[in-house]
């Protein structure tokens, strides 16, 4: 059985052109990079390279390019780092509807005593402005809030909130992990002092990332012992990840049209061909400004769980949130977060596409799914609600 993937946001496959970049540093140029012979050194020469097209994907300078080994890492990192450089201040600004490598830090920090403020979102996902400059205080270290939600695609307005907290003398951290080359991001006039991103978010391998630390920025380092990084980030550089991530970062950067085309138009047509054939079902989260690629669908009276395993058997992956998070039979916290009606947060399906998706793939998924609905929609608890029948109770 072919596999449909649809489940972009949580890891992306290796683009080929990636994985033949990296090949070499397995094999015959396995030199450590910070050694002085030539043979390391050559290695080296390629990490600088990468650092580059890095810093080229979000309009940086190399020397403002960290490598970590993922989003979650970067993200500890920065927010972390700002707390230990300014010790007088004990608060940060975060929103609800974080990935989990904020929010549980935020969790953890809180219980170490730091105080946290969660900021909320409308319906559709959005943060408000105002909500954000009256939480500011004179001991906030930093403001942390995503460049786009993996649940929903909700794109937030990072250039308005950095302005804001640099108004106030306050650090800006955003987590672009799920944003790097689906929109368009320029760190030379955006007001962001870091940001995280992933490589197995953009078709490379996964553990390994990067965290942008603007200029001037004061920063502690999360890991010490060698002088990797020039001293930001200790541990031996894992070099045939790190070509790869500035592999990928070059491609995504240069498909960047396609995906706000090609993949939004197969996105659309998913979209519609299921909103039109499966009643009670609608799209959760900004559907006006959103990522190119994501749709989060709720289909009433009926389980998140029970349609991806119905859906799995089709061939076809998907997700019901992020997969930091799967297991939980509770509700998204990001739907939550919201105020989706329960019965359409339990019954809410994440589809997120690639550049490596086809027509083929959506059709399949609008004519196999209404019926998978139907079925469970038969057998639901809530039937008794929908027809006014008695559930079925065998």
């Amino acid at each position: 059985m072919k596999t449909i993937y649809f489940d972009n946001n949580a890891t992306t496959q290796v683009d080929p052109a990636v994985l033949e970049a990296m090949l070499p540093f397995l094999t015959e140029m396995y030199g450590n990079p910070s050694s002085m012979h030539t043979f390391g050194g050559k290695v080296g020469r390629y990490v600088t390279e990468a650092r580059a097209q890095v810093a080229a994907a979000i309009g940086a300078a190399p020397e403002e390019i960290i490598f970590t080994s993922c989003g979650s890492e970067s993200d500890n990192t920065a927010i972390r780092s700002a707390l230990q450089a300014q010790p007088d201040r004990r608060h940060i600004i975060t929103t609800r509807v974080e990935h989990p490598a904020v929010l549980s830090l935020a969790q953890h920090l809180e219980k170490n005593g730091v105080e946290v403020s969660l900021l909320g979102v409308d319906a559709k996902g959005r943060m408000d402005l105002d909500e954000l400059r009256a939480a500011i205080r004179k001991d906030t270290a930093i403001i942390s809030i995503m460049t786009a939600n993996n649940e929903t695609g909700t794109i937030f307005p990072i250039a308005e909130a950095g302005a804001i907290a640099h108004e106030h003398g306050v650090p800006f951290h955003t987590d672009a992990v799920q944003a790097v080359g689906k929109v368009a991001l320029d760190m030379k006039t955006m007001p962001v002092d870091y940001l995280a991103l992933s490589g197995h978010k953009l078709h490379a391998p996964k553990g390994v990332g990067a965290l942008y630390v603007r200029r001037g920025t004061a920063y502690r380092p999360f890991l010490r012992g060698g002088h990797q990084e020039r001293g930001r980030r200790a541990g031996t550089e894992n070099v045939a990840s790190i070509v790869a991530l500035g592999k990928a970062c070059e491609l995504a950067t240069a498909a960047m049209h396609e995906e706000n085309t090609q993949v939004r138009a197969l996105r659309d047509r998913l979209e519609s061909g299921l909103l039109a054939a499966i009643p009670d079902a609608v799209v959760n989260g900004d559907t006006a400004n959103r990522l190119p690629n994501t749709s989060n669908i709720a289909f009433k009276y009926v389980e998140g769980e029970a349609i991806l395993l119905m859906l799995d058997q089709h061939g076809v992956c998907a997700s019901s949130g992020s997969a930091c998070t799967s297991g939980s039979l509770e509700p998204s916290h990001v739907l939550r977060a919201m105020g989706v009606p329960f019965t359409f947060a339990h019954g809410s399906i994440r589809f997120s596409l690639s550049r490596f998706n086809t027509m083929e793939d959506v059709e399949y998924v609008v004519r196999e799914l209404p019926p998978i609905i139907r079925r469970l929609r038969e057998i639901s608890p809530f039937r008794g609600e929908m027809t006014g029948k008695p559930a079925c109770t065998c």
